[in-house]
């Protein structure tokens, strides 16, 4: 028997007062709402023209895309859904979750470009030859390129898609970072003229803007193409209850699109929980924004990144407010890559009312 709310806590429901049945439109087999969309998932979203433009892309020498998210925005499935239509092209895909390189791999930039050889070379389950190729005397940046170059582009003589996961950790190593994004810029200018690099293509993700300086002749994230992953809108939510089973009409989907402002991660989430006969919406909206919900976890994550980045009197300025609230750029700019807040020409509004309510409750902002 699913729970009631009660003074914004869960408590059983009593038998003389049962709760509603969810009305479905047909039987569907949900998913967990978490991580990232399987490729045979009826519930990944697309958002157009992103992944036609993409799969274009990814199919040209020495292309480069770059995806630019809040996290739980959905980069991850759609990389997935690059390296699929890239496989069916013939070609060898790899992907590197920086996140997990660890700190013995950022000690240095030759630590760091060696463990990016290796990696490639396991995924790839090729010969590791790193040893052989860093017994030159040439900078670490070169004997990279040649092994590369010379080894592995050369071993596999096929296209190689190769995705860099949440580049931002690398901005937290400016010792690394120049030298490594250059190294980036350099191979994807090499392909305009070099067959072999012509077969590299490379997909970064990050959500941090690029605040390390960077030689604009240098940087890799003013070639290529940009891609920015915005929240689900009105029809795309609808679309998303659909595919879920539920009966809704116009009013139940706005109300959902109010509490979670079309990001993907929790309308998901919400949608497989309400499906699912866990609660109903009303509940769902009563405790969405609680400790007691389904997102606490998720909210306290963001309030340790706000506490972390020194951005609470931020947020809860922009939470407090009745209207759009024109913070300092820098401020603006670091709460829209967090994914809590979205512009209105140059000032931000909470992205949806589970961040306001939330934030405005535990950052005692004004009612």
């Amino acid at each position: 028997m699913a729970a009631v709310v009660r003074d914004r806590q869960l408590v059983a429901p009593t038998p003389e007062v049962p709760l509603p049945t969810v009305a479905l439109t047909h039987p569907v087999e949900l998913e967990e709402g978490g991580g990232q969309v399987p490729l045979d998932s009826p519930f990944y979203m697309e958002r157009p023209p992103i992944e036609t433009r993409c799969y274009e892309v990814i199919v040209k020498p020495g292309a480069l895309i770059r995806i630019k998210a809040p996290r739980q925005m959905g980069k991850s499935s759609l990389t997935i859904r690059i390296f699929d239509h890239a496989g069916k092209q013939g070609y060898r895909a790899v992907w590197l979750q920086l996140q997990q390189a660890g700190e013995q791999a950022f000690a240095s930039l030759d630590s760091f470009l060696q463990w990016l050889c290796r990696r490639v070379t396991a995924k790839l389950r090729l010969q590791d030859k790193v040893a052989e190729y860093w017994q030159s005397v040439s900078a670490s940046t070169d004997k990279c390129t040649d092994y590369f170059e010379l080894y592995l582009l050369e071993a596999i003589n096929a296209p190689l898609v190769l995705c860099l996961d949440e580049v931002d950790e690398i901005f937290k190593h400016p010792e690394i970072a120049s030298d490594f994004f250059g190294l980036l810029r350099s191979w994807h200018e090499e392909a305009k003229i070099n067959p072999v690099w012509r077969n590299l293509r490379l997909v970064i993700t990050h959500s941090e803007e690029v605040y390390i300086p960077l030689n604009i002749n240098q940087s890799p994230f003013n070639v290529g193409v940009p891609i920015e992953l915005p929240p689900l809108n009105r029809a795309q939510l609808d679309d998303l209850v659909k595919r879920h089973g539920l009966a809704w009409g116009e009013a139940e989907v706005a109300s959902l699109m109010v509490m979670v402002g079309g990001q993907p991660f929790l309308a998901r989430v919400a949608l497989q929980q309400i499906a699912s006969g866990a609660l109903t919406l009303a509940q769902f909206l009563q405790v969405a924004p609680t400790q007691a919900g389904l997102f606490a976890s998720h909210l306290r994550r963001h309030l340790g990144n706000l506490q972390e980045r020194h951005l609470e009197t931020a947020m809860k300025q922009v939470v407090s407010a009745a209207q759009p609230v024109q913070l300092p750029i820098a401020e603006a700019s670091k709460l829209a890559n967090m994914g809590l807040v979205t512009f209105q020409v140059n000032e931000v509004v909470p992205l949806c009312d589970l961040y306001r309510q939330y934030f405005r409750d535990v950052l005692g902002g004004s009612r």
